[in-house]
């Protein structure tokens, strides 16, 4: 089998490796396809259509996104078929999808609007009924509408192909198929199984599935995104922090995160709320004035002497086992390593634990 193929996409021939699909070609060069159940993370069922593509001497309209490439192969991304057809099947999503974008969490962020931008859909053709069942607000963290939901299938492969927890699936059958949670419990029912980690929120590409704590927050153009490491324990998950007017209001996937790509536990994508906390403590303090006393702010400079003399205090007058060191799960294994040392050989005890229990 020849190692690469030559083909020809919207008039530019390009080499590309062989066994690539016509999608990852057409992107190789620059070219955007539209895509819905696609990720390349995921397996593919090329079951959305909307990356159908036309291809000379084919009697159909292929998926790209499943469509192997072949040496001499002539492709077209937007001939006047490929349009109609991606334009009838966003008019078939668009009847059976809430109009509410102004108020969407996903406004500016969802491939359908976006798509129906781009091929000059206002408003869908076709009127009947649609899809109306109550939002489930059972998940502590995750809003879930069904009603906006297109079946592109995302979040049932990454719960079981990436997370493998296997929450939701596909339910009932034409016009009322819908993604739920085994016996149509809600997600955050205990029985569901869901542990909110958040990755069916980050592959969602519209707004059937949102992070409840940034809904009427911020809109996804007003947030500063700023890469960062997750402080809970030392994996080292990268995601960005989302801030507006200098405060942080929610995380989000940064698919650019060598550890985890875009995946994160519950704690590293919900458990922000501690950064503005009133009740976290921001100066060091020192109580003065005996037992009764009252706290004091001082400078790092004071309250490191002060630390410092008193665990030497304590050690020459009740020995290196008096003391007890407690080190933390938000820290790196690096600084964990580096409490440990000061334990063991600056102040001469092995009484040390790790509270990873969070």
């Amino acid at each position: 089998m020849a190692d690469n193929v030559t083909l020809t996409i919207d008039g530019q021939k390009v080499t590309v490796p062989a066994g690539i699909t016509v999608l990852e070609a057409a992107r190789q060069m620059g070219i955007d396809i539209p895509t819905f159940c696609h990720d390349p993370e995921l397996s593919r069922p090329g079951a959305c259509r909307i990356c159908v593509v036309e291809i000379k001497g084919w009697r159909n309209l292929p998926p790209s996104c499943v469509t192997t490439v072949t040496e001499g192969m002539e492709v077209e991304t937007e001939s006047e078929a490929v349009v109609e057809a991606r334009r009838t099947i966003l008019d078939l999503l668009l009847a059976n999808h809430p109009q509410d974008c102004m108020t969407c969490q996903k406004f500016g962020d969802c491939r359908l609007a976006d798509y129906a931008y781009r091929y000059g859909l206002k408003k869908t053709t076709f009127v009947g009924e649609q899809t109306n069942v109550p939002v489930d607000e059972s998940s502590a963290v995750i809003t879930r509408d069904v009603n906006k939901c297109i079946l592109c299938g995302k979040c049932v492969r990454v719960c079981a192909e990436i997370v493998g927890r296997n929450v939701v699936d596909f339910v009932s059958r034409g016009f009322t198929t819908k993604v739920s949670p085994a016996l149509e419990l809600g997600l955050g029912e205990k029985e569901a199984g869901c542990v909110s980690c958040g990755s069916c929120v980050a592959v969602c590409p519209v707004g059937a599935l949102t992070e409840k704590n940034m809904q009427g927050i911020a809109r996804p153009w007003e947030v500063k995104k700023v890469k960062t490491t997750c402080p809970y324990c030392g994996c080292g998950c990268n995601f960005d922090l989302n801030v507006k007017d200098g405060k942080v209001v929610g995380v989000t996937s940064n698919p650019t995160s060598v550890v985890n790509g875009r995946h994160l536990c519950v704690k590293g994508r919900f458990g922000y709320d501690f950064i503005h906390s009133s009740d976290r403590l921001t100066r060091p303090l020192i109580k003065k004035g005996g037992k009764d006393g009252d706290f004091v702010e001082v400078s790092w400079d004071e309250a490191i002497r002060h630390v410092a003399s008193r665990l030497k205090e304590i050690k020459e007058k009740n020995g290196s086992e008096a003391i007890g060191v407690l080190s933390s799960a938000r820290c790196t294994n690096e600084e964990n390593y580096l409490m440990n040392k000061l334990a063991r050989v600056a102040l001469g005890t092995n009484n040390i634990d790790h509270c990873a229990r969070l």
